[in-house]
């Protein structure tokens, strides 16, 4: 459904390393950055971005907004996220773990990358 998604960086180095050890859990290669400075993530399901804004202004997260990654297992949505804590992000709602809205059974963890931004891995039980 996704062509790409990019998220504004007010230090893309800082982003990089958070995203390059998030990532890595779920089996995504390192992000390489492009002459602009903007780094790339790519994988046979889409580009994820990261970039200072073009409008020069500071990046600001989206609120009510957020990223997910899929995750092929629940041991890589935790990965995910303990390597996302150890390189810059923070925990946020509840621990990684099981979700079950009785429609749906779902094995999330939510991260704010370091500058804002809300992320999550999810796998589908």
């Amino acid at each position: 459904m996704f062509s790409h998604v990019f998220v504004g960086s007010n230090d893309v180095d800082a982003s990089k390393k958070f995203y390059d050890a998030a990532l890595a859990a779920l089996g995504v290669p390192n992000g390489k950055a492009d002459p602009m400075g903007r780094v790339f993530y790519r994988t046979k399901t889409g580009l994820f971005g990261i970039s200072k804004p073009i409008d020069g202004k500071a990046a600001c997260h989206a609120n009510g907004g957020t990223i997910g990654f899929a995750a092929e297992s629940p041991e890589a949505v935790k990965a995910f996220h303990d390597a996302g804590v150890a390189n810059g992000g923070k925990s946020i709602e509840d621990p990684p773990g099981w979700r079950d809205n009785g429609t749906v059974k779902l094995y999330l963890a939510y991260l704010r990358d370091p500058c804002g931004n809300k992320i999550c891995a999810m796998h589908r039980g």
